[in-house]
């Protein structure tokens, strides 16, 4: 993520939750792309809850996207 210590600390608050690093290399890549919009939409506009807003709703988005990249749960017998 890039350098945040310019913006508002609710930009930099939600910000924190795209890394991508500590997850395991399959889920990687869904959690990445999600993560590079958020740079893209920090880096392009400008701070205000409008910004927050959508970046907390990417977010979201983002954790069922990680979620639906889970392996399926094997039945029990």
């Amino acid at each position: 993520m890039q350098d945040l210590s310019d913006r508002h600390p609710g930009t930099q608050h939600v910000a924190r939750f795209f890394e991508f690093e500590h997850l395991p290399a399959h889920l990687r890549p869904v959690s990445e792309n999600c993560a590079r919009l958020a740079e893209d939409m920090i880096r392009e506009l400008p701070d205000g809850p409008e910004l927050t807003a959508g970046l907390r709703k990417l977010l979201e988005a983002k954790d069922c996207f990680v979620r639906a990249a889970l392996p399926a749960p094997t039945p029990k017998e």
